[in-house]
């Protein structure tokens, strides 16, 4: 049997847009923040970027200051989802994903 060498993921082996939307969460207080590397098993993009707010208001205060954050470097989501009820908000900028939850969503 062949093992395969496996490269672990740290902050430093991240892109840096997914490392720049980890800290925009941060700053807002974004909870159980968790980045998965799909590269290799999904088509569609290469991360998600998991996180939990507290609240509706809360995980707009989050989705908002990743967006700003990232405007800054000229990196727009393709698409936004669920900021009506902020239960469940999706970020798609393609090459990563970016889930705020609120704690029942995630549950």
């Amino acid at each position: 049997m062949v093992k395969e060498k496996v490269a672990k993921l740290s902050k430093r082996s991240l892109p840096p847009e997914v490392r720049l939307s980890v800290k925009a969460s941060q700053a807002k207080k974004a909870e159980d923040v968790l980045v998965l590397d799909l590269r290799g098993i999904a088509t569609f993009t290469d991360f998600f970027v998991l996180m939990t707010g507290n609240s509706s208001r809360q995980n707009l205060a989050i989705y908002e200051n990743i967006e700003q954050e990232l405007g800054k470097g000229r990196l727009f989501p393709l698409g936004v989802e669920g900021k009506e009820r902020a239960e469940w908000i999706l970020m798609d900028y393609g090459s990563f994903i970016v889930h705020v939850f609120s704690r029942r969503a995630r549950d």
